[in-house]
């Protein structure tokens, strides 16, 4: 799975920027959309976070796991994937840390992206 259609289309030259605001933008659907959401890709997405409710919090590890798989499997854009749990003061509220390298061009570049996981299981992403 590429840069969706219309990116490619609308693209003049793309920086690096661009590329980053793109992938942010996809990490945000992808990470708000949850396994069996999308008829097409029932593996689309990631777990409900509202199943595991009651496994907190020995539910990260999963959560985790769950994030990094559906990442690695699609964004092809990133590689060396990785993403770990940050310590939150505010009981509903999770977060992330997304790190992962672009998977194009000749000098490797590493991004570090937070997630938030909002109550109601909606995922910010910030770049």
């Amino acid at each position: 799975m590429g840069r969706a259609l219309l990116s490619r289309l609308t693209e003049k030259g793309g920086s690096p920027t661009d590329e980053v605001a793109a992938i942010v933008a996809h990490l945000q659907v992808l990470l708000n959309t949850r396994r069996g959401d999308a008829v097409a890709a029932p593996e689309f997405g990631v777990l409900d976070f509202s199943d595991l409710a009651n496994e907190f919090p020995g539910a990260i590890p999963q959560l985790v796991k769950s994030i990094r798989a559906t990442i690695v499997e699609y964004e092809p854009r990133l590689k060396n994937v990785n993403v770990r749990h940050l310590p939150e003061e505010h009981a509903l509220t999770l977060r992330f840390e997304i790190s992962a390298q672009l998977a194009r061009g000749r000098t490797l570049r590493t991004l570090r992206l937070s997630t938030t996981v909002r109550p109601g299981g909606h995922i910010d992403v910030t770049g």
